[in-house]
């Protein structure tokens, strides 16, 4: 496992937006410890408080706690030591949190992936991060079982979504859904959650392990830059200075406050703001492990949030609800990140929330999984509209002139680069890509080039307008076209296929896959429905191509290169 340790800032870049913050806030410094000691430190203020809500099921700080430390020990009792990786493939529940922050606690590396991850990606997620253990919700135990024996992984636990439900919501899902869940009848390799903390209730060892702010915490999964997917190393130090930056930004947050925690625990936007960060200030965390957009507005009137973060489709979900007795009054922030706020859009949210009795406006925010997720905020007195706002104290952000080093003058789009303590550690074990995005410049700062374009103006408001790398988002989900490209050029019956997206009323983008087939078949209905279940079996279910074009041969550049534009000009226009 290599990485980069990132130094701090060596001379402070300029920082037009400075204005917006008080005396001290800019100096903010990294927080010592671990993950687990950060959110620890509030609990004799917060014994009583609500630390999540789960389908009703409320649990105080003093005994979610305890329930981790349980955890720890059971971690323990199978063997996880200091500096292990161990998988978490979960929804949010509170067993994925609990076991976030158990390892944690033991010095353990928890890697986050995706539950719809298919059984190929669950392998390579397993293998490339050297995982020994994998947490895992119980509907993805059959793509586990073809895949577990050709890793180093030892040991499964198993877990189901109603194991936290109260006894009555429980019986209705073991009626209603996980009797249809197939799982293992024999043990050895395979253990259930609660056989699992049974474990550690008779663990007397050693189950806390000093770490420091440089220690590697969290694997996140994400394209980078280029749209390759790798892992990327986060340290304690980088989430617990998010938390410190957005405790300041979000200053209204107080002890008790309700979060609604509906980005997933395995994106940095979800574990590092709708997670960490409420559980360092008090806050109540609601987690929901499935969203249905639906009745999104009863939810909110359910559970009667003071924050709400979402990606553009979760606020698109808001709109369509038709609940004029909705009350937002005790709403005090809702933000939204993950993919790009149009204007159209907040214009639409803002005359919504103030229909229902809110005085906040949406602020978009801004960041990228290898900036630990978020970096800017476009907040209170600098919420200036289609901005990502300003950097979070501590971060600097500089426009530089594409492919280069030089800054771009005020106006004058370019490069967004990032320099911070949230910057990443590095890409796991990929120290060419590493070096590629993680560049020293003439100010002996290491700069995080994002790949992605935009614009400072006079004040340090920050204005993102487009992508350098190739990479669609749909509903908020980092969908990579060379991942999939790759997929089906391994099918037998393909000879090229090059992705696109493509415009989507709810979802934004979704992936259209355009396929040259090799000399001997045809596009018969036999050959199409051959490549789409072979899709289906090797990508996740959000990352599955929403169109299927076939053609005698793919658009030239005249160097040779497929003709990208060409191919998005003639999708946009119904070619």
């Amino acid at each position: 496992m290599s990485f980069l340790n990132i130094f701090g800032i060596k001379t402070k870049p300029k920082a037009p937006w400075s204005k917006y913050y008080k005396n001290n806030e800019m100096k903010l410094k990294v927080p010592e410890g671990s993950l687990y000691d950060f959110i620890k430190k509030n609990l004799p203020e917060c014994n009583n408080v609500i630390a999540y809500n789960y389908y009703g099921h409320l649990v105080t700080y003093k005994e979610f706690f305890k329930q981790i430390d349980l955890a720890a020990r059971s971690f323990r009792s199978q063997g996880i030591r200091k500096g292990d990786v161990v998988t978490i493939c979960m929804p949010n529940t509170p067993e994925g949190i609990i076991s976030f922050y158990a390892l944690n606690k033991i010095g353990a590396i928890a890697n986050m992936i995706h539950p719809l991850s298919s059984e190929q990606e669950i392998k390579n997620y397993l293998i490339s991060t050297n995982s020994v253990m994998l947490v895992m919700i119980d509907l993805c135990y059959e793509k586990v079982a073809q895949i577990i024996k050709e890793t180093d992984v030892y040991k499964t636990i198993i877990v189901s979504a109603g194991n936290s439900m109260s006894m009555l919501l429980k019986l209705g899902y073991i009626f209603t859904k996980s009797y249809k869940i197939k799982k293992p009848h024999f043990k050895g390799e395979y253990m259930y959650w609660n056989d699992f903390l049974r474990k550690g209730s008779t663990y007397n060892g050693r189950c806390s392990f000093e770490t420091g702010k440089d220690t590697p915490a969290v694997i996140l999964h994400s394209g980078g830059t280029t749209g390759t997917p790798k892992g990327i190393l986060l340290s304690n130090g980088n989430f617990n200075t998010l938390a410190e930056q957005a405790k300041i930004v979000l200053h209204r947050l107080e002890k008790g406050d309700v979060i609604l925690t509906i980005m997933p625990i395995f994106h940095g936007f979800g574990i590092g703001v709708s997670v960490h960060t409420p559980l360092h200030i008090g806050c109540t965390i609601n987690l929901i492990p499935q969203f249905d957009a639906r009745h999104f507005d009863k939810l909110i009137a359910k559970t009667n949030p003071q924050v709400v973060v979402g990606v553009p489709t979760l606020y698109e979900a808001l709109l369509n609800t038709n609940n004029k007795k909705l009350d937002l009054k005790k709403l005090k922030y809702a933000i939204c990140g993950g993919d790009t706020l149009t204007v159209s859009l907040a214009r639409r949210v803002n005359v919504f929330l103030e229909e229902h009795n809110s005085k906040v406006k949406i602020m978009q925010g801004y960041g990228m999984t290898e900036s630990t997720a978020a970096t800017a905020l476009a907040c209170d007195d600098y919420n200036v509209e289609g901005s990502i706002g300003i950097p979070f104290p501590g971060d600097y952000f500089k426009i530089v002139k594409p492919n280069t080093q030089d800054e771009a003058p005020y106006m004058e789009t370019g490069e967004i680069c990032v320099c911070g303590p949230t910057v990443m550690m590095g890409y796991l074990d990929n120290e060419k890509e590493t070096n590629e995005v993680l560049q020293i410049h003439d100010d002996g700062n290491v700069w995080l080039h994002t790949g992605d374009m935009g614009y400072m103006n006079k004040d340090g408001i920050i204005f993102y307008q487009s992508r350098l790398k190739r990479m669609i988002i749909s509903s908020g989900y980092n969908i990579y076209p060379q991942q999939i490209e790759t997929v089906i050029e391994e099918h037998e019956a393909v000879l090229k296929c090059t992705v696109i997206g493509i415009p989507h009323p709810y979802k934004v983008q979704v992936a259209k896959a355009i396929i040259v087939l090799r000399n001997g078949y045809s596009d018969s209905w036999i050959t199409k429905k051959s490549i789409k279940e072979h899709c289906e079996k090797n990508l996740s279910k959000f990352s599955l191509p929403y169109e299927y074009e076939y053609r005698k041969s793919l658009p030239r550049t005249l160097i040779g290169k497929v003709d990208l534009k060409k191919l998005n000009d003639e999708s946009a226009n119904g070619e």
